[in-house]
């Protein structure tokens, strides 16, 4: 079975449409499968090579998962590249500002299908006419009852 699809990219063009979204419906990306290649790409580039997640023989044999699993982090790095293709933002310039709470809730194995809803808990002005928005984000695994990540996610943007 395949999942549903994510509508199309909401398109933001100023501080009144991102205040709008305030307490609103969250806004949700497509589905994107976890394959061993990337988690292998994540372990070079971070150098955390833990055979939970790069040995999938050995993980199959002794792992409580079953199977190899993905970094928590890898997880979590997931979410300004789904926030960017589940909302277009057309400003100067956006960064990521950082994280509030996060936890990983639930192991993602590898070749399991994630997405993300993105709920805006908060906007307010910051210096240099830029506003600072909260994202309360859910990442779900097709299948699970489960999330496998929540966190508070910290942008600013700069139309």
């Amino acid at each position: 079975m395949t999942p549903e699809h994510a509508a199309a990219p909401a398109t933001l063009r100023d501080a009144a449409a991102l205040r709008a979204l305030v307490g609103g419906e969250a806004l949700v990306s497509d589905w994107v499968t976890i394959d061993q290649p990337s988690v292998d790409r994540f372990a070079e580039a971070t150098g955390d090579h833990q055979w939970i997640h790069v040995d999938p023989e050995r993980a199959r044999r002794e792992s409580p998962f079953g199977g190899p699993i993905a970094h928590g982090f890898l997880t979590l790095s997931l979410i300004p590249t789904l926030l960017e293709k589940t909302v277009r933002l057309v400003q100067r310039m956006g960064v990521n500002y950082g994280l509030n709470r996060v936890r990983f809730t639930s192991p993602v194995p590898v070749g399991a299908q994630l997405r993300a809803r993105f709920a805006v808990a908060s906007v307010t002005d910051v210096d240099k006419a830029g506003l600072q928005v909260v994202w309360n984000v859910t990442l779900e695994q097709h299948g699970n009852e489960r999330p496998a990540c929540v966190a508070e996610f910290i942008t600013r943007h700069y139309f």
